[in-house]
C-alpha cells in the first residue's frame, strides 16, 4: 500500500513541560518529530507523565537542531547534535545542552506509540 502524510498535519501531537511530539501513524512506520526547548530534562518534563524513574522507550532517530546529553541507567553517556544518527535503548535520561531548541526525528515507533502518555 502507498502512504504519504505531511508532518504539515500530524496525525496527533503531545505537549509536555518545554517540549511537544508530533507523530504520523503508517502501516509499517510510526514517525515522530521531538521538540525540546531550553531547560527540558526527561527527568523532570516527562517523568512525571511516563510514571517511570528513566525514559523506557527505544529511539532510532536523527538529531535536526540543537544538542542533546543521554545518560544511560547503566552509566554510559553521550552527547548528540546536529547530523547525528542514533540508537539510545530504553532505561537513559537525556536533557538539552545549551539555550538551543533539539529537533530530533524518531524512526523506531516508541516515540510515536508512547512516548509522554500516562500509564
Amino acid at each position: 500500500m502507498f502512504e504519504v502524510k505531511t508532518l504539515d498535519k500530524p496525525d496527533e501531537r503531545r505537549d509536555f513541560p518545554k517540549g511537544h511530539l508530533e507523530a504520523v501513524h503508517m502501516t509499517g512506520l510510526d514517525f515522530a518529530v521531538g521538540t525540546f526547548e531550553p531547560g527540558w530534562r526527561w527527568s523532570e518534563s516527562v517523568a512525571p507523565i511516563a510514571g517511570t524513574k528513566s525514559c523506557e522507550v527505544h529511539h532510532n532517530g536523527y538529531v535536526v537542531q540543537g544538542r542533546l546529553h543521554v545518560v544511560m541507567d547503566d552509566g554510559g553517556e553521550g552527547e548528540l547534535g546536529p547530523g547525528d544518527i542514533f540508537v539510545v535503548p530504553p532505561g537513559h535520561d537525556a536533557w538539552v545542552v545549551g539555550d538551543e531548541q533539539c529537533v530530533v526525528y524518531d524512526f523506531a515507533g516508541g516515540m510515536a506509540q508512547d512516548y509522554a502518555k500516562g500509564k
